[in-house]
């Protein structure tokens, strides 16, 4: 599977998108990055594509809008996950990154396993 390359500038860009909060950090994954609340990733950078996680209804209003789609390498999208349209300015893609964020801040903590 090849992962798609993206320099400083997009790291920093996604780092940008991703509003302060209680248990919320970007951290490295997989040579990108993730956002994660609780220990639950809620947006990631694959490429150049900025990907989040929304309930039902969410991902159904984002995927009306042209340019969204699955997030991920092509033949293993992400479930739950949709691409962000590369169109839109700053403002939009950190309201949706913000409403993943308060979504995936309902789900349980994620629970560290103890390492052996």
């Amino acid at each position: 599977m090849d992962m798609p390359k993206h320099g400083d500038e997009a790291k920093a860009h996604f780092r940008g998108l991703v509003s302060e909060g209680p248990g919320v950090e970007v951290k490295p994954m997989f040579g990108s990055l993730g956002a994660f609340v609780n220990g639950n990733m809620f947006a990631g950078l694959f490429g150049e594509d900025v990907g989040v996680k929304l309930d039902p209804a969410g991902l159904e209003e984002l995927r009306a809008l042209p340019g969204s789609g699955p997030f991920g390498p092509a033949g293993r999208p992400m479930g739950g996950y949709l691409s962000l349209p590369p169109g839109l300015d700053d403002v939009a893609l950190t309201a949706w990154v913000d409403r993943a964020r308060d979504h995936v801040a309902t789900l349980p903590p994620k629970v560290t396993k103890p390492k052996k």
